[in-house]
């Protein structure tokens, strides 16, 4: 059965809800109702929230279990209520020690295997053992769906020198910021942990789930199908190419009555109008100051508040010529006109683009937006080419944590979508064509766990789309609000629909 298209990227930026509400504040050293919790220790706020949410309970009416080991039962429980999994139980469990159905745990534990966060690699679950902090990373990561994520990242680096399995599980849940290690080179992967740790680390994954709608900027080409731009920050007015023709030049756009009217459209939404400005490695022969002087003055008589700039695929001999520009511009722009940057994401798997000096950017700039590249490989004829892939997001994300300032970081997440006929590429789609493919009989829709990346494909095989659907940009959104990048660009504004009823949290149902 199709879904419907409100599945595309856009619906996901296009409700407020799109990550829960955030949570209020708790109060100060607020008790937490346990008599040996007192209310100044380091833990005594998530104990309370855990409790709250109703992840689990204290051992008695008046006493956490301060200091106690959390079970590996307990803590499957936990996730089921944070993840808000529908319960299934079994006439026979999965595992030879949880086959008893009266087992306060058996349901959790079946549940939490059929969910993914545990896996049948022993004949045993020891549901009452105390957890190691190893595990407990493991199960944390692999709940979030991030498994395979884990498994490509056990080659990166990792900074705990004790850690020799589960490197990748452990890696991933320290950068998402899920757990800290038990001093700047050890993370103790064989210790148990402890409930007050447990409580820690589930409102610390709540608290990313849960995380504000992101901010939105986005592209916009024409005023033909442009989107509502209610709520957006900057809309930058596309089309623009900077070459080098003896000297800095500027060519193409839409022609001053079009730019007219998406400048005024975007400033009756209340968002900043920009320049986009495109260009090539070759746009950098001039010197800084001269190309700086064009962009400018663009700028300055298309009456726009900045320039939004995009010089795509620079490799490390472009760097330093990409920098001093971007210093050239950020002088003669002035501090009163916003400056915003495109810069390709470090490559984990792919080619890796070295002509960003993603930390001088970061400081010149008052927002860098990081385009993850798409992939571009196939399985006999079939294209595997999903867009802004998982991995990558998570991979750009974490090598950028240390360079730049979250808060000036967005990630592009692209509206149309990759058409292949043949196997071979034929362009981009937009949301609307992929609107009449979906509601095609001779077409069906997919959604690839892998890539977190939905696609469809023609009953005869000579068609496929990869696309962005909502449950696609909402990953997305949850990967940059781990890393604590709180805006998204919208790559293209005309392509995008209007999806009302798309339900934008799926199965996370865990509400305070």
């Amino acid at each position: 059965m199709k879904k419907r298209l409100q599945r595309i990227c856009s619906c996901v930026l296009l409700c407020a809800a799109l990550l829960c509400a955030a949570l209020p504040a708790p109060a100060a050293a607020a008790s937490t109702g346990f008599s040996d919790v007192p209310a100044t220790h380091w833990a005594a706020d998530s104990i309370r929230r855990a409790v709250d949410l109703g992840l689990f309970q204290g051992q008695t009416a008046t006493r956490f279990g301060l200091g106690a080991p959390m079970t590996r039962g307990a803590f499957v429980t936990a996730l089921c209520r944070l993840f808000g999994w529908e319960m299934v139980t079994p006439e026979t469990g999965s595992y030879a020690d949880n086959q008893d159905k009266t087992a306060w745990y058996y349901s959790a534990v079946e549940t939490a295997y059929a969910n993914g966060a545990i896996t049948h690699q022993t004949d045993t679950f020891r549901p009452r053992d105390p957890i190691t902090r190893e595990e407990l990373a493991v199960m944390l990561v692999r709940a979030m769906g991030y498994g395979t994520i884990a498994g490509l990242a056990q080659d990166l680096p990792i900074p705990f020198q004790d850690v020799t399995t589960n490197t990748g599980y452990v890696a991933m849940a320290y950068e998402l910021g899920l757990v800290n290690g038990t001093s700047a080179t050890a993370f103790s992967p064989d210790r148990t942990a402890t409930r007050e740790q447990a409580a820690v680390m589930l409102i610390r994954l709540y608290d990313s789930y849960h995380a504000a709608a992101p901010d939105k900027i986005g592209i916009a080409y024409s005023a033909e199908g442009l989107t509502d731009l209610t709520g957006y920050e900057a809309v930058a007015v596309g089309g623009t190419r900077l070459i080098y023709a003896g000297e800095s030049r500027l060519t193409g756009g839409p022609d001053a009555e079009e730019a007219a009217a998406l400048r005024q459209a975007v400033t009756d939404a209340g968002a900043a109008p920009l320049l986009y400005v495109s260009g090539t490695s070759t746009a950098l022969k001039d010197s800084a100051d001269h190309t700086a002087e064009v962009l400018t003055a663009a700028v300055e008589s298309g009456g726009y508040e900045g320039l939004f700039l995009d010089l795509a695929e620079l490799q490390s001999a472009q760097k330093k010529d990409f920098t001093a520009l971007a210093e050239a511009l950020r002088a003669s722009l002035g501090e009163d006109r916003l400056f915003y940057v495109m810069v390709e994401a470090p490559v984990w798997q792919g080619t890796a683009y070295g002509g960003y000096d993603y930390a001088a950017l970061g400081q010149l700039a008052d927002r860098l937006v990081v385009r993850v590249a798409a992939y571009d490989d196939s399985t006999g004829s079939f294209p595997i080419a999903p867009l802004e892939p998982l991995e990558e997001v998570y991979y750009a994300l974490a090598e950028l944590r240390d360079q730049v300032d979250s808060d000036r970081l967005s990630l592009l997440v692209t509206t149309t979508g990759s058409a292949w006929t043949g196997g071979r590429s034929s362009g981009t789609i937009s949301a609307a064509e992929i609107e009449a493919l979906l509601a095609s009989a001779q077409t069906q829709d997919y959604y690839s766990d892998r890539y977190a990346c939905a696609y469809l494909t023609a009953d005869d095989g000579s068609t496929a789309v990869w696309y962005l659907d909502g449950a696609s940009l909402l990953e997305r959104a949850r990967m940059a609000a781990f890393f604590g990048v709180g805006q998204l660009c919208l790559s293209d504004l005309s392509s995008v629909a209007d999806y009302e009823n798309y339900d934008l949290l799926g199965s996370l149902t865990a509400e305070p």
